[in-house]
């Protein structure tokens, strides 16, 4: 095929994109209030856990390697306490293995985490059963849960603290929409850091 003849969409895609994040419930109070428990939950010295499958799990340890080691390469800073709970290989086939593949994260957040700790989830589809078990050891655990999800929020969307759900069943374009909001979102919780001399 020649793809130099062939028609692009790419601006009907970037449309598209554009579209759906418009659709986002983006409210200001919203927004900050996702900020302000990021924010204090570190200010405090607790610890925020983050995992989510395939792509997203992929954006959980881009968002907790950047938390770690930071999202701006001007600013000097100590490491956020982000950890992912996809552990290592051993870990998660043991846990599939002997248990089941649902508990791959919980087992990991009743392991590692303790109450007043946060837990961030990201999900597509709102209905991944490990991470609807997570969910759930979170509320038992006492620890708030936050939630970035798409295709209407799914079972995960009652079970979450807070959360902001992508109005979209493309999964590209949603976690397109988590990568940028994780991004905008980690930046003002590392700028409220720095103000408040934390860092």
């Amino acid at each position: 095929m020649n793809y130099k003849n062939k028609k692009t969409n790419l601006h009907t895609e970037i449309k598209d994109l554009i579209s759906i994040i418009k659709k986002i419930n983006l409210s200001k109070k919203n927004i900050n209030t996702i900020i302000e428990k990021i924010y204090q939950t570190i200010k405090k010295g607790n610890k925020v856990f983050i995992c989510g499958n395939g792509g997203s799990a992929g954006e959980a340890q881009h968002f907790a390697a950047e938390f770690l080691v930071r999202l701006n390469p001007k600013v000097i800073r100590k490491p956020f306490p982000v950890i992912t709970l996809a552990q290592d290989v051993s870990t998660l086939t043991a846990i599939g293995n002997d248990f089941n593949f649902k508990y791959i994260f919980s087992r990991n957040l009743q392991a590692l985490a303790k109450k007043n700790d946060l837990l961030f989830v990201l999900s597509t589809s709102g209905n991944s059963k490990n991470i609807i078990e997570v969910l759930k050891k979170a509320k038992k655990m006492g620890i708030t849960s936050l939630s970035f999800l798409g295709c209407g929020g799914g079972k995960a969307k009652s079970l979450s603290d807070l959360s902001l759900i992508v109005p979209s069943r493309n999964v590209a374009r949603i976690q397109e929409c988590h990568l940028f909001l994780g991004h905008f979102i980690l930046n003002e919780v590392e700028k409220n850091l720095i103000n408040s001399d934390e860092v």
